[in-house]
């Protein structure tokens, strides 16, 4: 008997990410009837209990102590309960120790984008390159993100699935929301230099009658960054006109979207970009950049920009703010896209790969 694991030890209680990409996809792969190694039990599925202390609310020292588990606690537990094949979420799998696994990756931007003082660094050059050189299989979450793992890798293609994620069409959905008394543009996401958040908010600073509209920006306070943007938006004078939001709750998430203008997403690059199709599921115009997975995500549904250029960000937000028609007909074209997705269809796709892996072994 085939007996699969699935490692939930990124799991946290307030999910982003990683996260929420494999609580959405755990109940397509109950066929595999799973042992399930987590912090807490998961109805209708076998569990093995694992230490709390190994996820990101914890920090960095819940991402060593994880890897600490990962490397020497790990392969003990795949021998003690006779696993076959290991699943992980993210690109981590105990090294040299020949334990067949599949593992997930989200992205390879502090590859792309690297920062020498962070303590992640090694951990994106070192560890994660000998996890997929030894994987059995790879899924990732966008072709983008399929063509950076052979880049800068060099990895075969043959050995990448790229399946892309999905949202939850009952949550994000159009509301009938009455208009806020400020209309305001939204960017939903963290606040890391990748994410272009200095030259969205120039861009904002040049709309013409700036002061009629708002800039949202929701997402946790990173205190490496939020401080210089704060400091950015006292220089231009936009106190009043920029929000600073913080983390907001799922349950929050599709009210303040409905009743934005348009998402602002002008990121540098991302793996996949949930945050533009949560949008689209709300049939939220949605402004984004031409780079990396986000055309993917998008197709002709959005108004693509050079993230690099802070007038074109400008020019499309300006557009936004005076075309009703132009809103309206990006809303249709949010909605008709969104549908093409689904974690059904992103579920069912994991499910065949560690199906067809499960059975090889």
């Amino acid at each position: 008997m085939n007996q699969v694991l699935i490692n939930l030890s990124v799991i946290f209680n307030k999910p982003t990410g990683i996260s929420n990409y494999i609580l959405n996809v755990l109940p397509y792969l109950k066929p595999l009837n799973p042992i399930l190694l987590t912090a807490s039990s998961r109805e209708g599925f076998k569990t093995y209990t694992i230490p709390e202390n190994l996820s990101p609310e914890q920090g960095i020292k819940g991402h060593f102590n994880r890897l600490l588990w990962t490397q020497f606690k790990l392969g003990k537990i795949y021998q003690d309960l006779k696993g076959s094949l290991l699943f992980s979420p993210l690109p981590e799998a105990p090294l040299f120790q020949n334990y067949p696994f599949v593992v997930m990756v989200h992205d390879l931007i502090p590859l792309r984008f690297p920062n020498p003082y962070s303590p992640l660094t090694p951990y994106f050059r070192y560890y994660i390159p000998q996890v997929l050189r030894q994987a059995d299989h790879i899924i990732c979450n966008s072709q983008a993100t399929a063509k950076d793992i052979q880049d800068f890798l060099g990895i075969s293609a043959q050995k990448i699935t790229p399946i892309p994620l999905a949202y939850d069409d009952h949550h994000f959905r159009p509301l009938s929301l009455p208009q806020p008394e400020h209309p305001y543009f939204i960017y939903l996401g963290r606040s890391n230099p990748h994410k272009n958040l200095p030259r969205l908010i120039s861009a904002f600073a040049k709309l013409p009658n700036c002061k009629e509209y708002q800039l949202w920006l929701a997402g946790p306070k990173d205190p490496r960054y939020i401080p210089k943007l704060e400091s950015q938006v006292k220089e231009l004078e936009l106190i009043d006109r920029v929000k600073f939001l913080d983390y907001v709750s799922y349950d929050q998430l599709p009210v303040i979207l409905n009743q934005a203008l348009a998402l602002v997403f002008p990121s540098l690059w991302e793996g996949f970009g949930l945050p533009v199709l949560e949008a689209m599921g709300c049939g939220v115009p949605v402004i984004t950049s031409n780079l990396s997975s986000l055309p993917e995500v998008t197709s002709d549904a959005a108004i693509l920009i050079n993230p690099y250029h802070t007038e074109e960000i400008t020019a499309a937000m300006a557009a936004i703010a005076r075309d009703s028609q132009l809103r309206s007909h990006l809303r249709s074209l949010s909605l008709q896209r969104a549908q093409t997705f689904s974690w059904a269809k992103t579920g069912q796709a994991t499910l065949e790969i560690l199906k067809h892996y499960a059975n090889c072994l």
